[in-house]
């Protein structure tokens, strides 16, 4: 399987279907009034098939050290609330609730 089929897989396990030429990133944003950046997870999904098999800890973990050395000061990543058992996983991982996200819908 191609790596952007499998990516597209992935997203149509989390509810987004796409297609194949979809990008995922991991994107560092600098701040404007604080030293350093922040790291914000686009899209971050294990296979169903693999899940619990602490492979989205060690994603999260290669995340954190890419953030570190970018020298964030902070990880975001937006997870929709019928994810349950992610909030459980990014709890486990020391993620906690920033209760105010607003956005405006373009489309």
């Amino acid at each position: 399987m191609s790596t952007s089929r499998a990516v597209a897989r992935l997203l149509e396990q989390l509810g987004y279907p796409c297609e194949e030429s979809a990008l995922l990133s991991l994107h560092f944003i600098p701040q404007l009034v604080l030293d350093g950046a922040f790291a914000r997870i686009g899209y971050f999904c294990v296979d169903e098939g693999v899940q619990s098999r602490r492979l989205g800890a060690e994603l999260e973990h290669h995340v954190e050290r890419l953030a570190r050395e970018r020298g964030c000061d902070r990880i975001e990543v937006h997870c929709h609330g019928r994810r349950e058992r992610a909030h459980r996983f990014y709890a486990r991982q020391g993620y906690e609730e920033s209760p105010k996200y607003l956005m405006k819908r373009l489309v």
